[in-house]
């Protein structure tokens, strides 16, 4: 039987690939003419390994499964899981299965995937060794990292280390899970810079800058050299010995040093593989064997192995077109690779390191802003071959479709920061926008038309873009809007109406409850979208406290409780301590209040102290003594305004030209409390040196000679983005008065959950000048409301009251804080801490993080901006 006419098919491995290979070839195969039977040798099915690490994000795995409901059947879609495979008679054409079973086949498939490669390293055998590949790994990485957490120090204080073997795309990945899960972590690459693969020179020194800032330490151009069993007490550090000399002491060592394909079921079965293993395949994926097939990590196309999932998801078609008939060939794969590794963007695509003869290079590098971007030319400066973007990856989604085509724009103008010669218009029909699913833009485009599609929730659902690795989510919102398609501003389904446009009815009209909103101008009852922003909008707008009447049930968990939520179920308490200034007296209070209710204590990098643990009815006990000892609430659970950063200033510092902490002290008394669509933090520098990194914030100000530099629009979280410069030299009651307005004129005009940064790049659409805007409507008053905005910032200063001692007022409120409602005054028992560095540490529940629910049709900046919200 012609392996292309149907009959019984075996497909070794239920990976990404091997489950995309079935999805292809149910979708084309509507007569069943082949009878499919899967064999997977883990006991889970296909999950999502490109998103591997999310697991210590708190994502389960049954979030990571891949496989839709009804695709086996059980009768012509059959899974078979933990079951190996063990050999291959190809004279027969069978299978042997670990379970001693023998499976017939027409025709058969390999996607048996790669194996992670473990250098030659002594020891690397120990117990304290693991690699980086599956469910069960980073399962066993994490038992690991708890048993290192809990385990006493004879210096009683030191972290304990994880290493990191490779510094490639995998490791960056595994050096993010161990942060995540208390250990200081070293890194060991034996290239002279992290992902040589994928990073120039250029965007690696950049990298690594940003991953040593934050805390890991870098063992680049040497290797791990030898491993030895602790010394001493069982289960203590491990000695690693690197390949310059270095002496680390090693809790636990995980090896992501690369991958090798699985190959060794087709070498016993005397089938073809490349020079450096894999598979042998032909352009059409198949073996010297005509009835046998390798896709995936496991195949050698034409002499080559790919080690991502996009050419695996292409061969997958491939293969499922060849087994009806279709002649079906890989091309050039895509290779481009768009990550967040430990916080930082990194991007590369096409010819990325510039290896074509006469290629050119076009770069532009910040270290400022933190960001490199490098542009890849022909010779003749005509054609784009590649890219890298380490820091700022928001071009990728729209140069990444441009490669082997003519440069739409000057290189340099489409790397500009605040270039936009590089949009859905400059791509052709024939682009690929989407490589995961091999759709173009005239594709897309013919689905936006043909079904009426007007959300990026529609477009994934109907063609599938962007249900991949996402990367081409952001060019899915452009082409909508390129296609004549007003995308929805309607805040949920109850409203019709934009948080911008809800905020302007209860300012207004002066409506005062969320039941009187939703019954003059929307629908329904409402839901966990819309109550928290409504929510927001009064207590912006119309003040009082969050906890009175029909508010309290609006509220999110953490301003349900004036606390913020941890992954435990425990909560943190945050007395604010405007500008960092503390009295000694104010300093033992919180020492004694963390000591008696056994807190673990920690200072924030907003220059606040942070007291974790309390239990939800210890929190009124708590804010008593810290409300008699003159702290009130810090507001670390709202979105308001968070702290104001200060340095010591002039009245301290040699440099210093500005008393910044008595600014720092008045802007965060005179916005306390200020209620807004995302959170608020501001910094005061007394001179350019910078020390309160003023231009990271949403609202930032620098003394000079002269009075201050006022900026605005930073921030520090998802998206990282330096403050813009507003105004220059101002005097103080200048620089008050402007700030007064752009946070109110913020507050009025933001989106749900949208922070300074993303609405100060709003305002810059269309070709305006946002930061020109922004003065004119603030200085200038070109929409005459300056007035109103200082009315309204006063009448927040005047109404302002502290949550906590408003709450310890009123026994209906006090109510509210109790674990059990029948049993006030019973603990949750489900909570537990052990002891580490003399501190309490929480015995984590076996349950993900709570995460913020985020509709799919959100734009990205929203999605981004409800996960910063979580942690």
């Amino acid at each position: 039987m012609r392996s292309d006419s149907g009959g019984r098919l075996v497909v070794v491995g239920n990976g990404m690939v091997g489950q995309r290979f079935v999805e292809a070839l149910r979708e084309r195969d509507v007569e069943r003419r082949w009878q499919v039977t899967v064999l997977g040798e883990e006991p889970r099915r296909a999950y999502d390994r490109v998103a591997l690490s999310s697991y210590f994000d708190g994502v389960d795995a049954a979030a990571l499964d891949l496989v839709a409901d009804g695709c086996y059947d059980g009768r012509d879609y059959v899974l078979h899981l933990d079951e190996s495979v063990s050999a291959i008679d190809r004279v027969a054409r069978t299978v042997t299965t670990g379970r001693g079973r023998t499976l017939g086949y027409d025709a058969l498939v390999l996607a048996t995937g790669s194996a992670p490669f473990v250098p030659p390293v002594t020891g690397a055998d120990l117990p304290g060794c693991f690699v980086y590949r599956t469910l069960d790994d980073l399962d066993a990485i994490r038992a690991a990292a708890l048993r290192a957490t809990a385990r006493e120090r004879p210096d009683g204080g030191a972290a304990p280390v994880g290493l990191v073997v490779g510094g490639g795309l995998l490791g960056l990945e595994a050096a993010r899970a161990l942060r995540l899960l208390g250990l200081s972590v070293h890194v060991v690459e034996m290239a002279q810079r992290l992902m040589p693969l994928q990073v120039d020179e250029g965007g690696g020194a950049l990298l690594r800058r940003l991953v040593e800032e934050l805390g890991v330490t870098l063992h680049l151009g040497t290797f791990a050299g030898g491993l030895t069993a602790a010394a001493g007490k069982a289960g203590g550090p491990m000695g690693a010995t690197l390949g310059d000399g270095t002496e680390l002491a090693a809790d636990l060592v995980v090896f992501a040093a690369g991958v090798r394909p699985r190959d060794q079921l087709a070498r016993d079965a005397g089938l073809a593989v490349g020079a450096r293993g894999g598979v042998a395949v032909d352009a059409g994926c198949r073996t010297e064997d005509p009835d046998v097939y390798a896709i995936g990590e496991c195949a050698c196309v034409e002499g080559r192995v790919y080690g991502l999932v996009a050419p695996g998801y292409a061969m997958a078609t491939v293969v499922a077109e060849r087994l009806l008939g279709g002649d079906g060939e890989i091309g050039a794969a895509d290779t481009a690779t768009k990550l967040k590794l430990l916080g930082v963007d990194v991007a590369s695509f096409g010819d990325a390191l510039a290896t074509a003869d006469g290629a050119l290079e076009v770069t532009v590098n910040d270290p400022v802003t933190g960001s490199y971007a490098k542009l890849v030319l022909s010779d003749d400066a005509s054609t784009l071959l590649g890219g890298v973007l380490v820091g700022d990856a928001s071009k990728y989604a729209a140069l990444r479709p441009l490669v082997g085509r003519a440069l739409p724009a000057d290189p340099l103008a489409m790397l500009a920061p605040a270039g936009g010669a590089v949009g859905a218009a400059a791509l052709p029909a024939d682009a690929m926008v989407c490589s995961c699913h091999a759709l173009t833009r005239g594709a897309i485009d013919t689905a936006i038309d043909e079904s009426e599609l007007t959300t990026v929730a529609e477009v994934k659902a109907c063609t599938k873009a962007g249900t991949g690795c996402g990367s081409c989510v952001p060019m899915l919102s452009t082409l909508l809007a390129e296609r004549g398609v007003t995308l929805s501003r309607a805040l949920c389904e109850h409203f019709e109406y934009s948080r911008v446009e809800l905020a302007d009815l209860v300012r207004v009209e002066n409506i005062t409850t969320f039941s009187e909103l939703i019954a003059r101008y929307g629908q329904g009852r409402g839901c966990d979208v819309c109550k928290p922003a409504v929510a927001s909008i009064l207590a912006s707008f119309i003040g009082g406290h969050i906890l009175d009447g029909e508010r309290a049930a609006l509220q999110d968990t953490n301003d349900a409780f004036l606390a913020n939520i941890q992954r435990n179920g425990t909560y943190s308490v945050v007395p604010r301590v405007p500008g960092g200034e503390i009295t000694p007296a104010r300093l033992i209070a919180i020492g004694e209040v963390a000591r008696d209710f056994e807190l673990y204590t920690k200072i924030t990098g907003g220059q606040r102290i942070d007291l974790l643990g309390a239990r939800v009815e210890q929190l009124p006990a708590i804010w008593r003594r810290l409300v008699d000892a003159g702290f009130e609430s810090g507001h670390a659970y709202g979105k308001a305004l968070r702290t104001v950063k200060s340095c010591v200033g002039s009245t301290w510092c040699r440099f210093g030209v500005g008393d910044s902490v008595a600014l720092a002290i008045h802007l965060e008394l005179r916005y306390r409390g200020l209620r807004a669509p995302h959170k608020i933090k501001a910094g005061v520098s007394g001179c350019a040196r910078e020390c309160a990194e003023a231009r990271s914030k949403d609202v930032g100000a620098i003394a000079t000679d002269n009075g201050w530099n006022l900026y605005v629009g930073g921030n520090g979280g998802f998206r990282p983005r330096h403050a813009d410069l507003l105004l220059t030299d101002v005097d103080t009651e200048t620089l008050i008065r402007t700030i007064d307005r752009f946070l109110l004129f913020y507050v009025r005009t933001a989106d749900r959950l949208q922070r300074t940064s993303a609405w100060v790049e709003s305002l810059s659409a269309g070709g305006v000048d946002g930061l020109a805007y922004l003065r004119s409507v603030l200085v200038d008053d070109v929409l005459g409301i300056a007035g109103d905005l200082d009315v309204a910032i006063e009448r927040h200063v005047a109404g302002y009251e502290d949550e906590w001692a408003a709450v310890l007022d009123d026994p209906a409120r006090l109510a509210r804080f109790v674990s059990f409602v029948n049993a006030p005054d019973t603990p949750d028992p489900s909570i537990s801490f052990v002891t580490e560095r003399d501190q309490p540490r929480p015995v984590l529940l076996p349950m993900p993080i709570p995460r913020p629910a985020v509709a799919p049709e959100l734009a990205p900046e929203l999605a981004d901006a409800a996960l910063d919200t979580a942690q």
